[in-house]
């Protein structure tokens, strides 16, 4: 079935990078593909991208075999289920802070019996395969986002919810939750601590764990930390830094912000 790159090689043990979108461009969605990615995340919660701007993302994305993810709002089924449909193949959902709500996540994932997604796959079985309803159940990845204090007092309540496959941690809301600087915060020992204990709980599971990175120091010194995946800065930063680059290099100032961390 297409769009499972990613599938493999979480498989397999291989750790994966992903990429992050936040600008709503088709076409920057498919140079993207070309970089190397393993995975490209599709930004709905905090990136300028609407449904219909996804869609056409979402088409960019497969003239590769790069695996399409999108991180929706919120935990709104509706709104889960048709970026299924458009062809996502698997979701990253914020903000999951106890079982309950793991488990609605999870349920908008799924089709009968093992959730309550509606049938309508109008673009994913064209884009994924003719058999994809008859896969669907285990082949769309459930990423729950832990980066709240809450979430993380529930990990291990959260990571027992049946067919999750696994969580997502935001380092800076984490942070922020935690009493320190979203910015700063994630590279402060008691937070890596409990990202290491995030990543330790989910290994007990038998789950995946991802983390995100919004500076590419972080980004190296998160890959070698025993992660399944690990997320690049996204493509607005990704250009801020080259661009920072060319205006140092030519002794020049950068009149725009430089770019901070995120979620």
């Amino acid at each position: 079935m297409r769009g499972t790159r990613l599938h493999r090689m979480l498989a397999s043990g291989e750790c994966a990078l992903n990429g992050w979108s936040a600008i709503p461009s088709p076409f920057l969605a498919e140079a993207m593909a070309h970089q190397g990615f393993d995975s490209i995340t599709l930004d709905l919660q905090h990136g300028l991208i609407s449904f219909d701007a996804a869609l056409s993302m979402l088409q960019a994305i497969s003239t590769t075999d790069v695996t399409p993810l999108a991180r929706v709002a919120g935990l709104e089924p509706p709104a889960i289920m048709k970026l299924l449909d458009a062809g996502a193949m698997g979701i990253i959902c914020p903000l999951i802070d106890n079982a309950e709500q793991a488990a609605a996540f999870v349920s908008a994932c799924r089709y009968p019996p093992f959730g309550g997604r509606s049938f309508g796959p109008t673009r994913a079985q064209l884009y994924a395969g003719r058999h994809y309803v008859a896969q669907a159940n285990d082949t769309i990845l459930t990423l729950a986002m832990i980066e709240t204090a809450e979430g993380f007092s529930n990990i291990d309540s959260i990571l027992a919810v049946p067919g999750l496959d696994g969580v997502y941690i935001g380092p800076s809301d984490l942070s922020f939750t935690h009493g320190h600087d979203p910015v700063t915060g994630p590279e402060h020992p008691e937070m890596l601590a409990r990202i290491d204990a995030i990543r330790d709980a989910a290994r007990r599971a038998g789950k995946k764990v991802a983390m995100h990175s919004s500076a590419i120091d972080y980004c190296v010194a998160m890959w070698g930390r025993g992660f399944d995946m690990v997320t690049a800065p996204n493509d607005n930063r990704l250009f801020g830094i080259g661009a920072g680059q060319l205006m140092k290099a030519l002794d020049r100032p950068m009149t725009a912000p430089q770019p901070r961390a995120g979620y």
